[in-house]
């Protein structure tokens, strides 16, 4: 079941929409069966990136992204795709690394939460040996 978001956040990140670009979960699953070389990060919690996530992707949580992205796209014209649980917090993620200097960022509106809806393939963590 999806979280309630409260009204000042909803605000927030429709504001936000405005100002950056989005893409679907099928424009993703083209791009990826295409092997578009643009950079997938996850922006959701360390935490729910070890459940599952989309192949390919890098873990950057929200909370870090700004601090660490340097060290991940180094290129400030790369393209960078960026999902989250949803759509919100790679958004927010997006404009603020637009704000960086990031020239070719990209939200992916609906997130994990649409990319299993769909069915599309996961990652799950590698099972421990002995387990």
């Amino acid at each position: 079941m999806a979280k309630q978001h409260s009204p000042q956040f909803l605000a927030l990140v429709t504001e936000t929409r405005a100002r950056i670009r989005e893409c679907t979960i099928h424009d993703l699953k083209e791009r990826l069966d295409r092997g578009d070389a643009a950079l997938l990060i996850d922006v959701r919690e360390e935490s729910e990136f070890a459940r599952g996530h989309i192949p390919g992707a890098t873990s950057l949580g929200k909370g870090i992204i700004e601090r660490d992205i340097e060290e991940v796209a180094p290129d400030f014209g790369q393209e960078i795709l960026l999902y989250c649980g949803g759509g919100f917090r790679s958004a927010l993620a997006a404009d603020n690394l637009q704000k960086m200097g990031y020239q070719r960022v990209t939200s992916v509106d609906g997130g994990w939460r649409g990319w299993t809806e769909a069915n599309y393939p996961i990652a799950l963590p590698a099972a421990k040996l002995g387990a």
